[in-house]
């Protein structure tokens, strides 16, 4: 009985001293450091091109058009254009067909673009100034042929890149130019007004963008000198060896000579037409055959 008290007793103890001697120890809490990596700055290699932010281009119909970008917007404001009739007047389109258009008619249309904003300025001053009734046969010749001629290179401008004007839906029903109250396409300059004058050389001097189009008059037209230009490009056409054939007793011409060979018929046949021009005279009963026409552009 006494051993029992005394282990009941020294069990008492044990715990009690346990209890003073060994508090319980609270578990620290654990703060985890987060450590936030900073993305290190990157650079552009040093040869990459800075590019440009393209300039938003002109939506007509179904159709989105090029428009003229921000660095081709220069024109020569000092140009005195006169009278209106006169070289000056056409000196801007002058200088972009001296600049962009080779002797044999080759036209850099990539040059025109860098200076498309000169290009549609004249367009533009055409529209202030449309011919009046005091203006000569030979000024209004030039202004429509300028005319048409600008709108045209204007025309391939808006649609690049393609491969010829025939990849443009209706290029010549396009409406883009504003010549005094009213837009004009081209068909309407060429049918309803050049055609109109009975001048049939027009036909040489007025260009659709193609190679088997008489070549682009490197230099504007201009009244004092439109009838000899005429001559020239009408010459020049019609002995190029490349678009027509010309023999005594044969010719292989160009399709331009069938589509308007009443134009060309006013005064005489069409052979009594070619031998104007032709360095080889032909034969009254030639035989005639037109050549295919070759639409891929003139550049």
């Amino acid at each position: 009985m006494k051993i029992t008290i005394s282990m009941v007793c020294l069990a008492a103890v044990l715990t009690a001293c346990t209890a003073t001697k060994s508090p319980t120890i609270e578990t620290p809490e654990v703060v985890t450091e987060t450590v936030i990596t900073l993305p290190e700055e990157t650079q552009e290699p040093e040869n990459k091109k800075e590019t440009k932010e393209e300039l938003p281009t002109e939506v007509v119909g179904e159709e989105i058009i090029n428009t003229p970008t921000e660095e081709s917007q220069t024109m020569n404001d000092n140009v005195d254009i006169g009278n209106y009739t006169d070289a000056a007047f056409h000196k801007p389109f002058n200088d972009l067909l001296t600049t962009h258009v080779t002797n044999d008619g080759r036209v850099s249309y990539t040059g025109f673009k860098q200076h498309w904003g000169t290009l549609r300025a004249y367009i533009a001053t055409l529209g202030e100034h449309l011919p009046t009734a005091s203006w000569t046969t030979e000024d209004k010749l030039a202004y429509w042929m300028n005319a048409y001629n600008a709108m045209t290179i204007d025309l391939i401008l808006r649609h690049q890149p393609l491969e010829s004007i025939k990849d443009i839906k209706n290029p010549w029903d396009q409406r883009f130019w504003k010549l005094g109250d009213k837009y004009y396409n081209l068909d309407e300059i060429e049918h309803k007004i050049l055609r109109k004058m009975d001048e049939p050389r027009i036909h040489f001097g007025i260009n659709c963008a193609s190679f088997s189009c008489p070549p682009l008059l490197n230099e504007a037209f201009v009244a004092d000198n439109v009838n000899d230009q005429l001559d020239t490009v009408a010459r020049k056409f019609i002995n190029d060896s490349t678009r027509n054939t010309i023999t005594p007793e044969r010719l292989e011409i160009s399709e331009i000579f069938n589509w308007f060979s009443k134009d060309f018929k006013k005064n005489g046949s069409l052979i009594d037409y070619i031998n104007l021009y032709s360095d080889t005279q032909v034969v009254p009963n030639a035989k005639v055959r037109f050549k295919d026409y070759d639409w891929s552009l003139n550049n």
